[in-house]
């Protein structure tokens, strides 16, 4: 009974010290990756838009949705153009909001949204979410912008640039 005892007592002791060393090496990983908190945009009487939202499944209790109707344009079919480096395509709708900075404008493809604040002179990326099934990948300079959607060998680009002159956002399909 005492062996049996030991036993149990010496796996108790070594499994928690592999718990202990494993938790302790993932937070030390995770705490390395900090990323910017959300930036919150301030929100004037003009922006009086709502948008409808499914019910949720949860017993929890939920305010009930706006009856007003959805200000979300609907995703428009994209054109497909044969080669890498095409034209832009009529693919996305914008939509904006003012700020104190500039001008908050989404741009809805098939592959996602992109949210950028267009300044006068620069431009910066506020929030991109991929579709369902979608990955998304984005990249920064000084000078551009790139969100690019990807689903198998489709790709939908939303490039902002702002090198020559006032931010400019177009969309190519690929």
């Amino acid at each position: 009974m005492r062996r049996g005892l030991v036993h149990v007592l010496a796996w108790l002791l070594a499994t928690g010290a592999a718990v202990t060393l494993s938790w302790w090496g993932v937070h030390t990983v995770m705490a390395g990756t900090a990323y910017d908190p959300p930036r919150a945009l301030p929100i004037t009487a003009a922006d009086t838009t709502t948008q409808r939202s499914k019910p949720l499944d949860s017993p929890t209790a939920r305010p009930s949705p706006s009856k007003s109707p959805s200000t979300r344009p609907p995703t428009p079919t994209p054109a497909r153009t044969p080669a890498r480096g095409g034209s832009p395509s009529p693919a996305a709708t914008a939509t904006a909001t003012a700020t104190a900075t500039g001008q908050v404008k989404a741009y809805y493809t098939d592959g996602g949204r992109a949210v950028f604040d267009l300044g006068p002179a620069s431009a910066t990326l506020v929030s991109a979410t991929p579709g369902t099934g979608w990955s998304m990948q984005v990249w920064k300079t000084e000078t551009w912008i790139r969100v690019e959607f990807g689903r198998g060998a489709d790709r939908v680009s939303v490039f902002c640039t702002w090198h020559d002159g006032p931010p400019h956002v177009e969309v190519q399909t690929y």
